[in-house]
């Protein structure tokens, strides 16, 4: 199993999470988004990243990519057991691709002043929300899921893109500290996430 990543996305870097997490053999090919290799354009129409090579599939969204490893290697489990649980979880999923990524997207590739306003955002929306982490080990749950996955690159950029979470937010402080200590996030690391936080 291949994993074709760039060095530091955040869609990336939560496939690789859940790669480590459910401590599946594969192998991480590291490739510049501005320059990519003709096999993986060959493979993958949008030259899109991450794309996963499984065999003869080839999955090219993160999202799917992380319901495919789920579904195909379901231990440790990173999604809920139950119906309703299981629909809270791709809510909550949902809700931080579409509230929170975008956030992201913008820190990374906008001008100054939309910078600003995106920090401004991002910390408002967490700490909106503070309650959730503070409530139970995980995100809403008692294990770790595919939504403690997906909010883990946030947290980890943080403190590179100048954002301190205000006092009343800080559950979130140890909810992230939580993360970090697992050995998967630590596995999924690239070089350059590692200097994120140098």
């Amino acid at each position: 199993m291949n994993l074709y990543t760039s060095a530091s996305t955040i869609q990336c870097h939560r496939t690789r999470i859940v790669l480590n997490e459910k401590d599946i053999v594969h192998e991480v090919i590291q490739v510049d988004p501005k320059k990519l290799p003709e096999d993986l354009i060959d493979l993958n129409p949008y030259g899109s990243l991450p794309t996963l090579v499984d065999r003869d599939l080839v999955l090219y969204n993160s999202r799917v990519i992380m319901e495919y490893l789920e579904e195909r290697f379901p231990h440790p489990p990173l999604m809920p057991v139950g119906p309703v649980q299981r629909a809270q979880t791709r809510l909550a999923l949902f809700q931080v691709e579409h509230d929170w990524y975008p956030l992201v997207d913008i820190i990374e590739t906008k001008g100054e002043k939309a910078v600003a306003k995106a920090k401004k955002d991002l910390t408002e929306s967490m700490a909106s929300v503070a309650e959730i982490f503070s409530a139970m080990p995980y995100f809403l749950s008692e294990d770790f899921s595919l939504v403690d996955a997906s909010v883990a690159p946030i947290l980890w950029r943080l403190r590179h893109y100048g954002i301190e979470m205000p006092k009343e937010a800080k559950a979130i402080n140890s909810y992230a500290d939580r993360l970090f200590e697992r050995e998967g996030f630590v596995l999924s690391l690239t070089e350059a996430e590692r200097e994120l936080r140098l």
